[in-house]
């Protein structure tokens, strides 16, 4: 391969256009001597209620018979069949039967925060169906269906079976905790 000559005219173009120059005496890379910091990870919020927003509105309201279901996002559809049957055995329960929409909505954050402490996986959450709603229009079911599938512990839920109260309870599958992995890991 050739060495390309350059005209005077080039160099002097190459030049102006680099500008001043100043040469280096020594070749070698210099690195800073202060190490870099360590990352500290963020801390996870306890208090869920922020991230609980009622302006966020699901495609349609329910009635009273209407069933909920939920499955999130990487679990298979059998896992709402095992739950409409009742193969997961319940852990915890909560009745918000005539508290209001504000109060409910506390003590559900309360236990769910609870049952994920506890490492509980099914838990069943009795709503009623909402028979004294104006309406005719389940105002605590509505809600549930919304702050349920907003909040970060709940991977899937489903309306309970009949004998479980049905349309006016629902079944929630939380995700399991942190410590459970380490004890695994500790076992091996």
């Amino acid at each position: 391969m050739r060495k390309k000559s350059l005209t005077q005219e080039d160099r002097d173009l190459f030049r102006q256009a680099v500008g001043k120059v100043i040469s280096i005496d020594s070749d070698k890379l210099h690195l800073s001597t202060t190490p870099k910091p360590k990352p500290i990870p963020a801390k996870r919020s306890v208090d869920n209620a922020q991230s609980l927003d009622e302006s966020i509105l699901v495609t349609e309201l329910l009635s009273l018979e209407d069933s909920l279901s939920f499955l999130g996002p990487g679990l298979q559809k059998n896992v709402l069949r095992k739950m409409r049957k009742g193969r997961y055995g319940l852990d915890a329960e909560i009745d918000l039967h005539g508290l209001s929409s504000h109060e409910a909505k506390k003590q559900l954050l309360r236990f769910l925060h609870s049952c994920v402490e506890e490492g509980f996986r099914c838990v069943c959450i009795v709503h009623g169906k909402g028979y004294r709603s104006p309406d005719n229009l389940p105002i605590l079911k509505n809600s549930l269906n919304l702050w349920l599938r907003q909040h970060r512990d709940v991977q899937a839920f489903c309306s309970a079976p009949h004998r479980e109260g049905g349309t006016g309870a629902v079944f929630v599958l939380l995700r399991l905790t942190d410590k459970y992995d380490e004890q695994d890991d500790a076992e091996r």
